[in-house]
């Protein structure tokens, strides 16, 4: 009975649900009746979709289009200016009258809505940022000199034979502009104090960028890429730019101060046919006329010293060097020196003028005695410059770290101070690299456990003989010389010393190197006769010095790696394959005089 009612009431639904055709389901009459409202809506959608007119795209800017700009963009339009010189992207001249620090300076009191009409104001300086506000107005912050300054531009304010859109329209971000107009300070209705302007009546494209400058917000960071674009690096990095004002401040600073002393700045050969003057491995170059090898120079220490011979009594040259070594953070095959050398005077003399010229430098390049450098892994040293500096005696200071006694000065050159030397390096876990010179091997164990003591400033006196073959005796010890190494922050930046003046003890000493030389040692020096030579004729008491200008500069600024001071580091050869702007817009190079006769004989 029960399963007959069951049944009955199954059946009853069934008959009750009507037939889907669309999705051929089953289902009450409310939910098709549901359906077939949806569907005729939808349906009605999308006939009115289908009848209506095709929708007007937004309407993009010139800046939007090429938000994502490349040469391949820009290079073809310019192009087109370059041909049709509306405008000419290249002028030969804009008459500059206003310095841009000075504008800053000199308009800085004016009041907001203030202008001064009677002013005209003309500059020259790169875009970093365009804004628009409507067709009849553009913002430009632009840079020059390394400040910033707003160029506020109006329709109702523009001059000259180009109209207002045309003027602005090519305008990208990195291009160099000429801006002619008027001081004033604006008055915005969102605060009280308006931006020190100027109200712009012509804008000229004095130079096109063709490439995308980095984005402000991310800015331009990648280590490599700032040492090899330095150009774009100086355009981005404010930081930058003051590394290398600094520089020249320190260099200018040099030359004031030996200047003032009566020396008389000089200059040497790059070009020698003997690498002397340093322990250092050379560059080797050739001379084709005279089918002869020459070395680039690695001090110019010997020429500086026959000058004296001649009677230039104080001489001093700040220039390049050149060493065929390793690069690392202190380090670059290239790199600047100050030397200078002094007669009748000694390395107490020296001494005194180190201390006083590297921290009048400091003090007028910094404003104070004391800086901050941070190291590769983040140590911060606080350096104090301020003279006296701290001495340290070289041998007794090692004597102290290695808890033994060294050998006496005299003996240090020989065999049995070589064995010495061997045994200490392994008692002190110290690895020196073949060849094991005393020489090398002193100079590691200098470097282990007194260079690293020294963070400020501090000086390393009496050196051995032989680690010095153009220093004079020590004239109370036997087997030392007089000469002293300036370190700070664990660096050397000075070495300097009485000057060797005896000629026979010269030679001596030149023979001693080139035994090193025969024992593997490409860093010592080569006999030099010319200077020999010059000696025999007398040259006085002298003190010499050598500092160097890439590492103080480092410290002044805060940079632990060499390449940050350098303008154009060296780097290893990038091998991307890029096309240039010229190859982008088909730019048929112009024949010069010369260059295809020389193309035809290769």
């Amino acid at each position: 009975m029960a399963d007959s009612s069951s049944t009955t009431a199954a059946t009853d639904q069934v008959q009750n649900l009507h037939l889907d055709e669309v999705t051929g389901e089953r289902v009450s009459k409310s939910e098709l009746k549901k359906r077939q409202k949806q569907r005729e809506t939808e349906q009605k959608k999308a006939a009115k979709a289908a009848n209506a007119p095709p929708k007007a795209e937004k309407e993009r800017s010139a800046e939007e289009e090429e938000s994502n700009l490349t040469p391949n963009i820009r290079s073809k339009k310019i192009q087109k200016l370059r041909h049709s010189k509306a405008p000419n992207p290249y002028p030969h001249k804009f008459q500059v009258n206003t310095d841009l620090r000075d504008f800053l300076t000199k308009y800085e009191s004016m009041k907001s809505g203030e202008h001064d009409k009677s002013v005209e104001v003309r500059i020259g300086a790169r875009i970093y940022t365009k804004r628009a506000s409507g067709t009849k107005l553009r913002f430009y912050d632009v840079r020059a000199e390394g400040v910033k300054v707003q160029v506020m531009c109006q329709s109702q304010e523009a001059t000259g034979d180009v109209p207002f859109e045309e003027q602005h329209d090519h305008l990208r971000r990195g291009d160099i502009i000429g801006i002619i107009g008027y001081p004033g300070r604006t008055k915005p209705k969102t605060r009280d104090e308006g931006e020190l302007s100027i109200f712009a009546k012509e804008v000229i494209l004095l130079s096109p960028c063709l490439h995308q400058l980095p984005g402000e917000y991310y800015g331009f960071k990648d280590q490599e890429q700032r040492h090899r674009q330095r150009y774009l690096d100086l355009i981005m990095n404010e930081r930058t730019r003051k590394v290398f004002l600094t520089r020249s401040k320190m260099i200018n600073y040099i030359r004031k101060y030996f200047d003032e002393r009566d020396f008389v700045e000089v200059e040497t050969p790059m070009m020698n046919a003997i690498a002397g003057g340093a322990t250092a491995k050379p560059f080797v170059t050739h001379h084709n006329d005279l089918d002869m090898n020459l070395f680039m120079r690695v001090a110019p220490e010997l020429y500086l010293k026959m000058l004296v011979v001649g009677g230039l009594e104080r001489v001093y040259e700040i220039g390049r060097q050149f060493r065929n070594e390793g690069i690392d953070l202190t380090h670059n095959p290239e790199f600047t020196t100050c030397e200078f050398y002094q007669s009748f005077a000694d390395v107490n003399d020296i001494m005194d003028l180190t201390e006083d010229l590297v921290s009048g430098i400091v003090k007028n390049v910094t404003g104070s005695y004391e800086t901050k450098f941070h190291t590769q892994h983040g140590e911060e040293y606080i350096v104090n410059w301020e003279k006296p500096w701290k001495r340290v005696d070289m041998i007794p200071a090692l004597e102290e770290a290695c808890g033994e006694q060294f050998p006496p000065g005299d003996e240090l050159q020989t065999d049995k101070t070589n064995e010495f030397l061997k045994g200490i390096l392994k008692k002190m876990h110290v690895e020196c690299t073949p060849p094991q010179t005393n020489a090398r091997m002193l100079d590691k164990l200098v470097g282990e456990f007194i260079e690293e003591k020294c963070v400020n400033p501090t000086f390393i006196t009496n050196h051995p003989q032989m680690m010095s073959p153009l220093a004079k005796y020590h004239r109370s010890k036997p087997g030392l010389c007089e000469r002293f190494e300036a370190f700070v922050c664990k660096k050397e930046i000075v070495n300097a010393y009485t000057e060797l003046n005896d000629p026979f003890d010269q030679r001596m000493r030149f023979e001693e190197q080139a035994r090193q030389k025969d024992q593997g040692d490409d860093e010592a020096q080569m006999i030099d006769e010319n200077f020999c030579t010059s000696l025999e004729f007398g040259l006085p008491p002298t003190g010499g010095w050598g500092m160097g200008i890439d590492r103080l500069v480092m410290f002044l600024t805060d940079n632990y790696s060499i390449k940050e001071v350098l303008a154009f580091p060296f780097m290893k050869d990038d091998q991307k394959d890029k096309k240039l702007a010229a190859e982008i817009a088909d730019v048929e190079p112009v024949p010069e005089e010369g260059i295809r006769e020389y193309l035809r004989s290769a």
